[in-house]
């Protein structure tokens, strides 16, 4: 639910960049600064008793469709999109991350390819969108058949994984518990949604530990491997989130 601060934020941000923004014909005997509200309301498609409410920071609550038409009108970038959504309280219809396609952003992959040890980055549906050497070596058979293949795919679907992880079944539902929570943020995604459906039908582990409703925040901690050349391996795990991208995660793996 939005605070009353959040309203007020809301509004004091929409009417600035609506003031910001040059009406068509540039009107030099205009008085007021930038846009009137009936001009932005028309450029958005909404009513111009909405803007007016959303900027005196009235408790009204605009669906996100009717927010995506505003972010529109007032052209905003990603960033200033993502602000006017959480100010709103409301999640954002359009995928933003789908959109910019599959590649790790660029910050993600140079910070990936500089680290010593096993480092490897998931995009929003926890696919492995750059991996260094280390994680190639580490994670055996994940990069046999793809080369961004899905660390939940992995885990729940490919046998090399249940004798990398010597606590197998531990791992793995803690690993779809955390999965979970950044779920819930993803359900617009159909890369997402696509690969739950699927492993529910790949595996009944899978199916199980989803229907358990579980979910954790992700966190590091000790993990160990069985590795078939390197043998028993310790390491302790990090988790990097909001690198450029807030729905991406570098995850790095530092030798115990």
């Amino acid at each position: 639910m939005q605070s009353e601060d959040q309203r007020k934020s809301l509004g004091a941000f929409v009417r600035a960049r609506r003031e910001s923004m040059t009406p068509e014909g540039h009107d030099r005997r205009r008085r007021t600064p930038g846009l009137r509200r009936e001009e932005l309301a028309a450029r958005a498609a909404i009513g111009t008793t909405w803007i007016a409410w959303i900027e005196q920071g009235r408790d009204v609550r605009p669906s996100a469709e009717t927010l995506a038409r505003l972010a529109g009108g007032l052209s905003l970038s990603a960033a200033e999109r993502d602000y006017l959504f959480s100010l709103a309280g409301r999640h954002d219809p359009i995928d933003l991350s789908a959109r910019a396609g599959a590649s790790a952003p660029s910050a993600i992959a140079a910070l990936v390819g500089q680290m010593d040890w096993p480092c490897y980055a998931l995009d929003p549906a926890w696919s492995i969108c750059a991996a260094n050497g280390a994680a190639r070596r580490l994670f055996i058979g994940l990069f046999e058949y793809s080369e961004a293949p899905n660390l939940l795919r992995y885990v729940f679907a490919h046998p090399a994984a249940r004798q990398l992880l010597p606590d197998w079944s531990g791992r793995a539902a803690r690993l779809l518990a955390e999965f979970r929570r950044d779920y819930g943020h993803g359900m617009a995604d159909p890369r997402v949604t696509n690969l739950v459906l699927g492993l529910q039908d790949e595996s009944p582990e899978f199916r199980a530990a989803w229907n358990a409703q579980t979910v954790l925040a992700r966190e590091g901690g000790e993990r160990v491997f069985q590795h078939p050349d390197d043998g028993r391996l310790h390491f302790t795990q990090h988790t990097l989130s909001d690198v450029e991208r807030g729905d991406f995660r570098v995850v790095f793996l530092e030798p115990g």
